[in-house]
């Protein structure tokens, strides 16, 4: 018990320490606040390490896209995705939930570096716009995209249909995608006990080339995904 209280202390302890340290570098060119992203995640992986005796295993290291724009659909169990992602591929550009850039300035953040907000609860202005606000990100960056098809944390064994708006993207950008399973949720799930010894797995799949039809698209990195979360659970 107390080593879990440590985990999130220091945790969150560190993360406010670099967004308060951070904070000049909103005035300063974007790849400062994708390097202190980067911070945060080895930190998220230190306190991880320390206080849960966590180990971290990159399956797959060898498929990740080189030198072709791309972007990552991946599993979505904790928070810790959303952090260490960002030290295994170039500062990806997140789709996220709108009410996240309402947060006092870890929102700020998030659009300094370009993340794309979406209301899922109502059609707007900016919803209907989603798909070329993507395809400008996509072409004015070097930086992949990155989609949790599933919509929000799930619990390790939950089966939850992916989104129809990943097969739309797919379809709309004719880029590579490279699916990720990451079965975090062993270890810091949602809404649950923290667990220690244990160890989270980050399985980068082979990429899909551009050619499917959305909905086999879809279909497809589910199944892929799925499965490989039963491989490494």
């Amino acid at each position: 018990m107390i080593r879990k209280f440590l985990f999130l202390f220091f945790f969150f302890l560190g993360i406010s320490i670099i967004s308060i340290v951070f904070l000049p570098s909103l005035l300063m060119p974007a790849k400062i606040v994708l390097f202190g992203g980067k911070m945060m995640g080895r930190w998220t992986a230190l306190c991880l390490k320390i206080f849960l005796q966590t180990k971290i295993i990159i399956k797959g290291r060898d498929n990740i896209i080189e030198n072709e724009k791309f972007f990552i659909a991946c599993s979505h169990q904790s928070m810790f995705e959303t952090f260490y992602l960002q030290t295994i591929f170039n500062a990806p550009i997140f789709i996220l939930k709108h009410e996240l850039m309402k947060i006092p300035i870890f929102g700020w953040y998030l659009k300094k570096i370009g993340s794309i907000s979406i209301n899922r609860n109502k059609i707007s202005k900016n919803n209907l716009g989603l798909i070329d606000k993507i395809k400008n990100s996509v072409r004015n960056s070097e930086r992949p995209l990155i989609i949790f098809p599933q919509g929000t944390r799930v619990l390790p064994n939950e089966i939850v249909p992916f989104k129809k708006g990943v097969g739309r993207i797919y379809d709309e950008l004719k880029i590579n995608c490279q699916p990720v399973a990451v079965n975090s949720g062993k270890v810091w799930p949602k809404n649950g006990k923290l667990n220690s010894n244990k160890t989270i797995i980050v399985s980068v799949l082979p990429m899909v080339k551009p050619g499917m039809n959305s909905t086999d698209f879809t279909s497809y990195i589910e199944s892929k995904i799925y499965n490989e979360l039963d491989l490494i659970n």
